[in-house]
């Protein structure tokens, strides 16, 4: 018989572009609070989370600062961001419609409406300021 540990999610990273704009659509839209903001060499890594889950964070990043890519691949991760296919991020809401009406409100870009969705699932979707693709659930 095998113990399992538990296992949870402590942090996922998004790139961001813009970190004042990443925390005002972070913190002032989405309501997460700002738990690290780190400069270094004139970036900026900021961690931001839902208030009542400070075991669940997102690390907003700059994009494609890893030593080991090739201009070939930050190229490509340019492109792929500017485009919204290179990072989503799933979150889910109690009140779908009135958090897509606040954020439709702001100068967020509308992905998609809220919808009910074949699979079973009501959802809609935005990008973040840096064109990361922003799905949000409506909670069952």
């Amino acid at each position: 018989m095998t113990n399992n540990p538990e296992i949870k999610i402590h942090a996922s990273f998004l790139p961001h572009t813009d970190p004042e704009a990443s925390v005002a659509f972070y913190r002032d839209l989405l309501g997460f609070e700002i738990r690290l903001d780190v400069g270094y060499e004139g970036m900026r890594w900021i961690t931001v989370g839902p208030p009542g889950q400070p075991d669940t964070s997102i690390v907003l990043t700059p994009p494609a600062v890893d030593p080991g890519l090739t201009d070939d691949e930050r190229r490509t991760i340019g492109e792929m961001m500017a485009k919204g296919t290179y990072a989503t991020l799933v979150l889910q809401s109690d009140d779908l419609d009135g958090l897509f009406e606040r954020l439709q409100a702001t100068d967020a870009e509308v992905i998609q409406e809220p919808m009910d969705q074949p699979y079973g699932i009501r959802d809609c979707a935005f990008r973040d300021p840096a064109g990361n693709h922003i799905r949000i659930n409506q909670a069952s």
